[in-house]
């Protein structure tokens, strides 16, 4: 009976490629077949992170989302087009995995901080060995590259989403000791509004594309609502304590 292959779930770091770890790197050069998120039209930060890494041998994956931040027209929901694409996917990785071909999918920042991964590993891992690498997620690379200790002594740190509504978000804020906040992009007015409201504007730190090549470090009063990214965080630390 033909042994099934191992289903891998490699995080390649916030996109340096120096800070790819080395058992993430060993995995990458010796799974058969590489899997990779990406936009339509598009090479894909992770992919860009290990592309130099690859030899001719393998084969190479794309797993194109069919949907990003658009709106759809009724009566499709975004929810539902994507779940779909998760499932499709799946089974795509599961015909090599019953073929007995690893498949290493690789995944920006941490396969388990907000990583697409995730979705094939809930998906897939009761039928197939799984191993997940874990890998230097944005918000460690944000809090790098901004020079921003994110928690002292015995505070808690907070991880946001930029997509909540207006309340929420402040709500869960104004309660945290310290707090980044994700998934920015066209939510990025309404995440600044409410640190304005709650005092903290002046505290918090902005910063795109964190680690890569093309990072921007901006005050956020002077960060153009209309260009932030998607891959962009703001970082509320913790009050300096001088231990």
């Amino acid at each position: 009976m033909q042994a099934r292959g191992r289903l891998i779930g490699l995080g390649v770091g916030p996109g340096d490629p120096e800070l790819i770890t080395l058992k993430a790197l060993r995995l990458l050069r010796e799974s058969p077949v590489v899997a990779y998120f990406v936009a339509k039209g598009k090479k894909g930060n992770a992919f860009g992170i290990i592309e130099d890494h690859l030899v001719a041998q393998q084969t190479l994956m794309p797993l194109v989302y069919p949907v990003t931040t658009e709106v759809l027209p009724a009566p499709l929901s975004y929810e539902q087009v994507i779940s779909d694409f998760y499932d499709n996917a799946s089974l795509d990785v599961a015909a090599h995995l019953d073929a007995g071909r690893d498949v290493a999918v690789i995944c920006e920042g941490d396969p388990f901080f907000y990583g697409s991964y995730m979705y094939l590993h809930d998906r897939l891992a009761e039928r197939y060995e799984a191993q997940v690498i874990p890998g230097v997620c944005s918000m460690l690379g944000g809090a790098s590259v901004l020079g921003a200790p994110l928690v002292y002594r015995n505070q808690s740190l907070s991880v946001l989403s930029g997509v909540l509504p207006h309340d929420d978000l402040k709500r869960r804020l104004a309660d945290a000791d310290a707090a980044v906040i994700m998934k920015l992009g066209r939510n990025f007015p309404k995440v600044r509004q409410v640190l304005e409201e709650l005092g903290l504007a002046g505290r918090a730190l902005y910063v795109e594309r964190a680690t890569m090549a093309n990072q921007k470090i901006v005050p956020l009063d002077q960060v153009d609502p209309a260009s932030s990214p998607y891959f962009s965080l703001i970082i509320v630390p913790g009050e300096r304590w001088q231990g």
